[in-house]
């Protein structure tokens, strides 16, 4: 392809700027939905100034702009994750939620919580602190089961986000963490990022209530497949 200025242009790299482009559009989205659901006010064009352009909102407070700015930079880290060979580990999760939650809550960045979590508007009660590490231990375990019996990855993602944020082992931050979570494995078994909108879940302060893992026959509506998909009835839909 030749520009009308005699400068050549090869359609390959038009179509990778272009993937690049919609890409980040879609990572801004998904930082913006994904804060909406805890409760952060900042507007999708707002979240796209403070993270791309460093902008500081009037009126809005510096957790909101540390939110969008850790989670764009959680979301980068989970891509490059995806990528590598890394086991997915206890320590990948501590890692994650070490990065959405980077100068906003210094000393429970990454470490699981020390005090009893209640979550308001629900009826579940997450586990005491002194039970996080064997709950986390059997979760893992768990997860590695699924992989070694080759359990679909839509239904292992579903899993990990779903069972993680049951167990709400962190002070703050699980919401975001667990979603995380599930879209790096969705991400490295070839999918594209399930992106929750922020209406599905309402405002910071009344999340949805958690549920039991499922298996597939009661997991409806997954917004898509990847070309290679072996399990044609598994879908999965956000909690109600």
């Amino acid at each position: 392809m030749r520009h009308a200025q005699g400068q050549t242009f090869e359609p390959a790299a038009i179509a990778a700027q272009a993937l690049k482009k919609i890409e980040e559009a879609y990572n801004i989205e998904y930082t913006y939905e994904s804060n909406r659901i805890e409760g952060n006010t900042l507007t999708l064009q707002e979240t796209e100034l403070v993270v791309n352009e460093g902008v500081t909102i009037a009126g809005k407070s510096m957790r909101e702009h540390l939110e969008a700015i850790n989670h764009a930079e959680a979301l980068d880290y989970i891509r490059d994750f995806a990528k590598s060979d890394i086991e997915i580990s206890v320590m990948t999760i501590k890692e994650i939620h070490a990065l959405v939650l980077h100068g906003i809550n210094r000393e429970n960045a990454g470490r699981y919580g020390t005090v009893p979590v209640r979550i308001s508007g629900s009826t579940h009660t997450p586990p005491q602190p002194y039970l996080l590490d064997k709950q986390m231990e059997d979760f893992m375990l768990r997860f590695g089961e699924m992989e070694a019996q080759g359990e679909h990855p839509v239904l292992i993602a579903a899993y990990l986000h779903e069972v993680l944020v049951r167990i709400r082992p962190f002070i703050d931050g699980n919401g975001r963490t667990s979603r995380l979570l599930m879209n790096l494995y969705l991400l490295r078994h070839g999918y594209t990022i399930v992106n929750f909108k922020g209406w599905t879940f309402g405002s910071r302060g009344g999340h949805c209530e958690p549920q039991p893992f499922r298996t597939a026959s009661t997991i409806s509506a997954f917004p898509f497949r990847p070309t290679d998909t072996r399990l044609e009835d598994v879908a999965l839909s956000a909690p109600r």
